[in-house]
């Protein structure tokens, strides 16, 4: 139950972030009309980039927190105010190419790069921060502290429930990296945009609630009974 609801939650918090089909546009542009063996290729190096980075960040969060002396309900008002303000952007976007836009000027490159240093590239640009950039970073940090307590046990059962949310995100964004140039051609843009504002809702209503729990945890300890 509790790796369940992880998984959940996580998925419905990393998927307009990480946004697939949106960074596979910004991709596409990126490797131009690299042959379809060396988008395939790309595309796995990325996936596998992508739940090593993630998982790794997963993993030491609490450390981060630790080191600069963090109080969990800290980083659930403050991540949940960050993580429902990116919900509430989305959710107002007036152009469906909006969120591609926004990963590609993360990036700092306009210019497509040279097809035989594309494999140089898997993990910057193309894995940091095009596929996951600060604002995944700021969510998965968000989210660690959301469910962390002090029962070990359930600790790994969440972040077990975190780590398959992120490889399956991974894995769609191998499918949509791969084949970036037929699904920029199936899916109309307006129908994508529809599906990434229900998501951003989602998305803006999970961090309301993560912030809420950090401020109700943050007033109990000056209201006492």
């Amino acid at each position: 139950m509790v790796v369940w609801k992880a998984f959940l939650i996580s998925f419905s918090l990393l998927l307009p972030l990480i946004n697939p089909l949106g960074s596979a546009l910004v991709f596409l542009g990126l490797v131009g009309d690299a042959p379809p063996k060396v988008l395939r290729s790309l595309a796995r190096r990325i996936a596998l980039n992508n739940v090593i980075f993630l998982g790794v960040f997963e993993v030491t969060g609490a450390a981060i927190l630790n080191f600069f002396g963090i109080s969990l309900p800290i980083v659930q008002l403050s991540g949940g105010i960050v993580v429902a303000a990116m919900g509430w952007a989305v959710l107002n976007e007036r152009s469906a190419g909006a969120d591609s836009r926004k990963k590609q000027e993360e990036t700092g490159k306009n210019a497509e790069p040279d097809t035989s240093h594309l494999e140089e590239s898997a993990f910057y640009p193309f894995t940091f921060p095009i596929t996951s950039g600060p604002g995944t970073l700021v969510g998965l940090l968000t989210l660690t502290a959301h469910i962390s307590n002090k029962n070990l046990p359930h600790n790994l059962l969440a972040h077990l429930g975190v780590f398959l949310a992120v490889f399956c995100l991974s894995v769609l964004v191998y499918f949509s990296y791969a084949n970036a140039p037929m699904i920029t051609k199936k899916i109309p843009p307006s129908t994508a945009h529809g599906i990434l504002r229900v998501i951003a809702f989602i998305l803006l209503c999970i961090g309301i609630q993560i912030a809420w729990n950090g401020l109700s945890s943050l007033l109990a300890t000056i209201i006492k009974p």
